[in-house]
């Protein structure tokens, strides 16, 4: 099946979004295709005839966001920390599949995440400030790990103003308690209870995130009462 012939079938994929920030649902594939990731906008899918390609389908009421994303796929380029934008139709992006797991599927597998990975998504965020964007909206669903390194996709995002902050926090939670669990398979459920802790501790409170952490570090048994983080041993 040629690259046309797939992209006819496209039109056949039903999903939908929802105002609350959950997860698209797919409610209909064609066959040949796989789902390589879901977000709150879009699905990325990939095809048996195509392995090099993906295609980000976006919900029809977020049309928009593939405007954005395009326009910052054309103003970043070809770069080694970002994916490459091939093409977009009014419905979707065509993109490179980047093959690995994400940060958050690391987590869940007890992959390490090495501190090359850290310092690329440092050295990618330099890069966009460079070239006049914002990089934001960067968290562990959006991240890929390639033989040790990271790379990133999912920016549609960077058009808009402000420090979401979620990147710095990640970066502290690394530093601060990823020793204390490197190499053990964190349960996506116990992943998702932090992360929507995270979304209500953000907006209610001036607590560090340091504090934050160790309070389900310590109720969940990752940590002990006692046990200093590295930035506490210093």
């Amino acid at each position: 099946m040629n690259f046309k012939e797939i992209e006819s079938l496209i039109d056949q994929i039903v999903l939908e979004a929802y105002p609350d920030n959950r997860l698209v649902t797919v409610h209909s594939l064609p066959q040949g295709f796989r789902i390589i990731g879901r977000g709150t906008d879009a699905v990325v899918v990939g095809h048996d005839d195509a392995p090099s390609h993906v295609w980000k389908v976006f919900a029809s009421d977020r049309l928009h966001k593939l405007e954005n994303e395009y326009k910052v796929y054309q103003q970043i380029g070809k770069s080694p920390y970002f994916s490459t934008c091939f093409g977009k139709s009014d419905r979707y992006l065509i993109l490179s599949y980047e093959k690995g797991p994400t940060l958050y599927e690391c987590l869940e597998q007890g992959i390490e995440i090495p501190e090359q990975a850290i310092a690329d998504v440092e050295a990618a965020r330099a890069y966009i400030r460079e070239i006049g964007l914002n990089p934001r909206d960067i968290h562990l669903r959006n991240i890929v790990l390639q033989n040790g390194r990271a790379k990133l996709f999912d920016v549609s995002e960077y058009i808009h103003p402000g420090n979401d902050g979620r990147w710095d926090h990640l970066v502290q939670a690394y530093e601060y308690f990823y020793p204390m669990i490197r190499g053990k398979k964190i349960p996506s459920w116990l992943i998702d209870m932090v992360k929507k802790a995270y979304a209500g501790w953000k907006e209610t409170t001036n607590q560090s995130i340091i504090d934050f952490g160790k309070r389900y570090m310590q109720k969940f048994g990752l940590m002990r009462s006692d046990e200093p983080t590295r930035e506490e041993e210093k």
